[in-house]
């Protein structure tokens, strides 16, 4: 009997420990998770100060131009004002210098003339505010500023430095790989044996989990030997988070990863309604959560996006979990297994309507990577449906996206 995906996802999401809370630096920051709110200890500038380069001015004295002012002050940036702009006066200041006190607007430095060296003509009129940005107008003391489970960008991290908080975050998962297969070797060999293919599985899951800002332990390529495959198991379990093994958990008869994996832990092997990626082996070895993806590497794609990253970033305390989705149009239609709910590798654009259209990216068998490359959406066909006609309505789950949606938007209440 195969399981609902989308039972099988809730259920992995509900075995997942949150990791570690850590404070981290603003460099190391990037990619990671708040674990607790963000307020705002104090406003955000802290000062009023200048928008632009000019002269800053009382405005009523701008009202009627053009007209000329005395130049009473030089205020860099970083500088504090040396004199009281009053009626009748006014100081050059730069951007991001403090506002001096009397002034209330600042004139543009390309809307002036300099007849003299202490004389400045306003050659526009200015209005209370005009280009001055003020004390608290970004953020004020106490707003809430980041709620817990964001998964922090760099922009995130350039507000929490310009307030110098260091935040608060769950660690980044260490995550196990390795390929398994006596059939496999490395990427770098030049020329193959009968029999033999390159591993490109593990070089696919570091990088999506690079992406995701994990560490990495590659345990490489083991063979098909209960014996290597319980050693690696030893290690993954002695220093990481997760553990990610591709290939070994289909209906094979020398599946030594299941022979193994049934002496110890607690890994059922399943069958998932979804193609590609139907087999799966997921639960805990001593405690540490393993995936046992199929060896196919458009399966191991598209069962890392399902199941894996939602995961992690679980673990990392997200909020957001799932890839975002939008309605579109399959412009060549498909058919597919209406028993399955099935991921089609696509190419997306938008027209000048708005709408997403899609077209398939190429050949969709398990092993054509070339397609996944090429494709930028997977086409999520539902179960029950077995046919899209060209043209047909589709949901469009687009995996160059960051995740958008959380759990209860992608799963329901479960």
């Amino acid at each position: 009997m195969m399981r609902p995906i989308g039972e099988m996802q809730a259920g992995i999401l509900d075995a997942m420990p949150l990791l570690d809370e850590v404070r981290v630096d603003f460099d190391g920051a990037i990619g990671s998770v708040l674990s607790r709110p963000v307020d705002a200890r104090e406003n955000l500038p802290g000062f009023d100060n200048a928008a632009v380069d000019g002269f800053a001015v009382v405005s009523s004295d701008v009202a009627e131009i053009p007209v000329e002012l005395d130049v009473v002050d030089d205020i860099a940036a970083g500088c504090i004002p040396a004199a009281v702009v009053t009626t009748g006066t006014a100081s050059r200041i730069m951007t991001g210098a403090p506002v001096p006190a009397g002034a209330d607007a600042i004139i543009p430095v390309e809307d002036v003339e300099i007849p003299g060296e202490d004389r400045v003509r306003i050659l526009v009129s200015g209005s209370p505010g005009d280009n001055i940005r003020p004390a608290g107008g970004s953020v004020r003391e106490g707003d809430r500023v980041f709620d817990a489970g964001l998964r922090l960008e760099a922009t995130h991290v350039s507000v929490l430095a310009s307030m110098g908080i260091r935040p608060l975050v769950r660690r980044r998962p260490i995550v196990a790989i390795m390929s398994t297969g006596d059939e496999l070797v490395p990427p770098s060999t030049a020329v193959l044996d009968p029999g033999l293919i390159r591993d490109s599985n593990r070089t696919l899951i570091k990088g999506r989990l690079a992406e995701l800002g994990a560490e990495v332990l590659d345990l490489g390529i083991v063979p098909d030997d209960a014996a290597a495959f319980g050693s690696a198991l030893d290690e993954a379990v002695a220093h990481a988070d997760a553990i990610v093994t591709s290939g070994g958990v289909s209906m094979g008869a020398y599946d030594v990863v299941k022979m193994t994996l049934r002496e110890r832990g607690t890994v059922e092997f399943l069958r998932v309604a979804m193609q590609p990626g139907k087999p799966l082996g997921f639960g805990a070895v001593d405690g540490v959560p393993f995936f046992g993806l199929p060896g196919n590497p458009v399966s191991v794609f598209v069962s890392f996006e399902q199941f894996v990253r939602p995961a992690l970033l679980s673990m990392m305390g997200a909020e957001r979990l799932f890839r975002d989705r939008v309605p579109g149009i399959l412009d060549d239609g498909v058919t597919t297994n209406p028993e399955k709910t099935v991921f089609v590798r696509v190419t997306t654009d938008r027209g000048p309507d708005g709408v997403w259209h899609a077209r398939r990216s190429g050949g969709q068998s398990s092993n054509v990577l070339s397609a996944l490359a090429f494709a930028d959406a997977l086409a999520v066909v539902p179960v029950g449906t077995g046919r899209v006609e060209p043209g047909g309505s589709i949901e469009l789950e687009m995996m160059r996206w960051p995740e958008a949606r959380t759990r209860e938007e992608a799963l329901g209440a479960r």
